[in-house]
């Protein structure tokens, strides 16, 4: 959206036209383009509006591509029928695993050479697979579980001096702490 969508009235069309002048040829990908339908100040409609024209008038040289969650994307297709018209090819991607979430935490893990014990991958295994819905199937979250985990376990180890491998090692402690933390937020609790 902030890549199409200005401030003032007429600098969006300009953004959206230049945009547009660098993909023709190739593919314009709008992630979460619903958030086009939803914004401020008519704005997002003049993105749009915008877009539409582009798509027509470079019909033989260009792809566009809009992405989102399927709901918001179904409510954004809805909202202009130049947009139903123009998009009538739909592919829907099944949400990850709770293997495949998994999976993306221990790559998270060794991207920046953290190793979990195996005890901490049980655990988080355990977890994942029990609460698969909190995840939304989605590899943002199991990210975000990350990023959480790092904070966790830099608390567990502030007072003292470790060794590197220490200090790159994930126990069930540090899970144990992001799943308290988690169950507290969703009782409405505890935010971090």
């Amino acid at each position: 959206r902030s890549g199409l969508v200005a401030g003032y009235v007429g600098q969006t069309a300009l953004k959206v036209h230049e945009l547009v002048e660098q993909a023709v040829g190739g593919i314009l990908f709008i992630d979460e383009a619903y958030t086009l339908e939803r914004s401020v100040g008519g704005f997002g409609q003049e993105a749009i509006d915008t877009l539409l024209k582009a798509m027509e008038d470079y019909r033989d040289n260009l792809v566009v591509i809009v992405a989102g969650y399927e709901k918001e994307m179904q409510r954004f297709i809805a909202s202009n029928p130049g947009l139903k018209s123009r998009f009538s090819n739909y592919i829907y991607f099944e949400d990850y695993s709770a293997t495949e979430l998994f999976s993306i935490f221990k790559k998270c893990c060794e991207k920046e050479q953290y190793k979990m014990d195996l005890d901490a991958e049980r655990l988080l295994q355990e977890y994942i697979g029990n609460n698969k819905k909190q995840f939304s199937g989605n590899g943002r979250d199991i990210r975000n579980l990350f990023e959480k985990m790092k904070k966790e376990q830099a608390n567990r180890l502030q007072d003292e001096e470790y060794s590197l491998k220490e200090l790159m090692l994930v126990t069930r402690d540090d899970i144990e702490e992001i799943i308290k933390k988690r169950t507290y937020i969703q009782a409405g609790k505890f935010s971090f």
